[in-house]
C-alpha cells in the first residue's frame, strides 16, 4: 500500500483587535464573533476537505491571521485534534501559531503549548517605541521583550518578526535594533522590508506624500546589512525575509516555497491540492460572515494547467536560497540575468543570488515572462 503524500494545513483566524496601517492581510475588527461556532465550522470544513482529498500525512499546521493568539487555547486544541483524527500525522509534526506580544495574549502561552503548539511566531515589528506607534502596534517594547522571554521558556521553537526600511529609519538605527534582536538568541527571525500594499492606510498616506520610505539604495544597504549580521550569529538567509539556524527553518513555509501540497481553511485562505492527479488552487470566501454561513466555503476551486503550475513553482522557489530544479535549457534572458549576477545556474538548479532576491519581482518579470 502506498504511503500517504505529505501535506500542510493553514488555519486562518480573521479577527484582530485593530487594523495596522501597513496590513493588507484578511483581518477584521469585530466586537463579538461566537468562538464556539467558529471552532465547529473550522472542524466541519476540515471534515469536508478530508472527504475530498482522502488520506495524507500531515507534516505541519500553521495558525495565521488576523491574530490567532486571540483564540482560546481550547479552540486551538480542538482544531489540532480534529486534524490529527482526520489525517495521519508526522512524528515531528510542526504546529506554529502567530501571536501578538500583548500581555493578555502572552498569558495564554502555557495553555497553547499544552494544546499542542510547539512553535510560536511573535509579531514584534520593532524594538523602538516611536516606530511601534508609527506602525500602529498596540504593544510596548517591554511587552515585546517579555513575550520573547516567555516564549523561549515555553515553546520548543521561537521566532519573531521585525520590520526595517521604515519611514525616517537610518542604517545605523537598523543596525543597533537588529543587534539587540540577535541578542535574544532565537533560532529564527523574520525580517521584512516595509512595502506599501494596496488598499492600506499607508498606501493612502504614501500617495499623499505624507509617508516617505527610505530611498531604494538605503533599503538595499539595510538588506545587505541584515544578511551579514544574521550570518555572523549563525542565522542563514534561507528565503527573502527569513533567517534561521541549521534545521530551524519554518517547515510550513517551506511547503509553500517548495510548491508542496497544503490545505487552507478560514476566511480568505488559499490551498494547493492534488486530487486524481490534478492540481487545484482553492480560495475560501474572504468575508468572515459569509465564510461562516456557506456550506461549501471555497469561493474558487480551479484546476491549474501545467504552465500555471510551472509559473507558481518558479515564483515561489526563487524566493529561497536553495532555488529550484531547472533541467531545461537556459533562455537568453536568463543568461543575461546570470551574467549580471542576479541568477546562478549549476547542477540543474537555478538560484536567485542575494542581489537577485533583492530585486526578485524585476527578475521574474524580465526572465520568466
Amino acid at each position: 500500500m502506498d504511503e500517504p503524500l505529505p501535506i500542510s494545513l493553514y488555519v486562518h483566524w480573521p479577527f484582530c483587535l485593530s487594523k495596522c496601517p501597513y496590513c493588507d492581510f484578511n483581518s477584521h475588527v469585530r466586537e463579538t464573533y461566537g468562538e464556539k461556532e467558529w471552532q465547529q465550522a473550522l472542524c466541519a470544513e476540515l471534515q469536508r476537505i478530508r472527504a475530498w482529498i482522502g488520506p495524507r500525512l500531515l507534516t505541519t499546521i500553521f495558525f495565521g491571521g488576523g491574530t490567532p493568539s486571540l483564540m482560546q487555547p481550547q479552540t486551538v486544541e480542538a482544531i489540532i485534534s480534529e486534524a490529527s483524527n482526520l489525517w495521519a500525522t508526522a512524528p515531528n509534526l510542526e504546529i506554529t501559531l502567530e501571536a501578538n506580544p500583548n500581555s493578555v495574549e502572552v498569558e495564554k502561552f502555557q495553555q497553547l503549548a499544552q494544546a499542542g503548539v510547539n512553535r510560536i511566531s511573535i509579531g514584534v515589528q520593532s524594538l523602538r517605541p516611536k516606530r511601534l506607534q508609527n506602525l500602529g502596534r498596540k504593544h510596548s517594547v517591554d511587552e515585546a521583550i517579555r513575550a520573547i522571554h516567555t516564549a523561549q521558556s515555553t515553546f520548543k521553537r521561537v521566532s519573531f518578526d521585525l520590520m526595517y526600511a521604515t519611514p525616517g529609519q537610518t542604517l545605523d538605527e537598523w543596525q543597533l535594533e537588529l543587534e539587540e534582536a540577535l541578542v535574544f538568541g532565537t533560532e529564527h527571525l523574520s525580517l521584512y522590508q516595509l512595502t506599501i500594499e494596496p488598499n492600506t492606510t499607508f498606501e493612502r498616506l504614501h500617495a499623499q506624500g505624507i509617508l516617505i520610505l527610505p530611498i531604494d539604495d538605503l533599503a538595499a544597504d539595510m538588506y545587505e546589512l541584515t544578511n551579514t549580521l544574521c550570518a555572523a550569529q549563525g542565522l542563514q538567509a534561507y528565503e527573502v525575509s527569513n533567517y534561521a539556524k541549521l534545521d530551524a527553518e519554518c517547515k510550513h513555509n517551506l511547503t509553500y516555497w517548495r510548491y508542496g501540497e497544503y490545505i487552507g481553511v478560514g476566511p480568505g485562505a488559499h490551498g494547493r491540492l492534488m486530487v486524481d492527479s490534478k492540481r487545484y488552487a482553492t480560495k475560501q470566501y474572504r468575508t468572515p460572515e459569509r465564510w461562516l454561513k456557506e456550506l461549501i466555503r471555497d469561493e474558487e476551486c480551479l484546476e491549474l494547467s501545467a504552465p500555471e503550475q510551472e509559473q507558481e513553482r518558479v515564483l515561489m522557489g526563487l524566493r529561497t536560497t536553495e532555488g529550484i530544479m531547472w533541467d531545461k535549457p537556459v533562455t537568453s534572458k536568463m543568461e543575461e540575468l546570470i551574467t549580471e549576477g542576479f541568477l546562478a545556474h549549476a547542477n540543474n538548479r537555478l538560484v536567485a543570488t542575494a542581489k537577485g532576491r533583492l530585486a526578485l519581482q524585476a527578475v521574474l518579470r524580465y526572465g520568466f515572462d
